[in-house]
């Protein structure tokens, strides 16, 4: 297995990588990790994943609140960074109203696949999302927890 921080051994991400996989398997029917190793948390296998795997909160103006290793170097940022960064800035400025369209339209579908968008990295250099599952993520309770992105294809742009 690969290495994988040791702050994801928390209460907080141990739940979130439940509520990641449940929420998807809930609205979709398929299962976000491909092969589940049994007793190994979600999170974990979420942090390796060969995809690119990312979420927001519900907050007024959403903050990432992960990011696996993948989504992690297409987006240039550290951990602790990247969870710092409203998901709205994930989008060259040009672009951010169209990404606030299809959040919505998820808020209100519980999921959408196929999207393509570009998106810009901290150093500034964009790339293209193509065929990405995004999807509401809910609680036990079915409490709005926040919306979750899955790619596993890109394209870097010349800049």
């Amino acid at each position: 297995m690969k290495e994988f921080p040791s702050f994801l051994n928390t209460e907080f991400y141990i739940t979130h990588g439940e509520i990641l996989a449940n929420s998807y398997k809930n609205l979709t029917g398929n299962n976000l990790i491909k092969k589940s190793k049994k007793g190994l948390p979600k999170i974990i296998q979420l942090w390796n994943a060969p995809y690119a795997i990312l979420s927001h909160g519900i907050e007024d103006d959403p903050i990432f609140n992960f990011g696996n290793r993948i989504a992690l170097e297409l987006f240039e940022f550290t951990f602790s960074d990247f969870i710092k960064l409203p998901s709205r800035k994930s989008a060259e400025e040009a672009n951010r109203e169209k990404r606030a369209k299809i959040m919505d339209e998820v808020a209100k579908n519980g999921f959408i696949r196929n999207y393509t968008g570009t998106r810009i990295s901290a150093t500034g250099k964009s790339f293209k999302i193509l065929d990405t599952h995004i999807w509401n993520l809910s609680d036990r309770e079915e409490n709005l927890y926040g919306q979750a992105a899955l790619f596993e294809k890109w394209e870097q742009k010349d800049i």
